[in-house]
């Protein structure tokens, strides 16, 4: 039972990552919840009303009918 000794202390370095990551995922909520909805990370909705350009020019010689 040579093996037993290397499985245990892996397992243990593993379940110590698995600590680690889930403490770093809760650091992270509780940041963001500190922030609250005014937060720098909420995205601006864009406004495309002032969009007059068209995306794609009507080129009748690129598109031959």
């Amino acid at each position: 039972m040579a093996g037993r000794g290397a499985q245990t202390f892996k397992k243990r370095q593993k379940e110590q990552q698995r600590k680690e990551k889930q403490q770093e995922k809760i650091a992270k909520r509780l940041h963001r919840k500190k922030q609250g909805p005014d937060g720098p990370t909420e995205e601006q909705p864009l406004d495309w009303s002032d969009a007059t350009a068209q995306p794609f020019p009507d080129n009748e010689e690129a598109h031959p009918a």
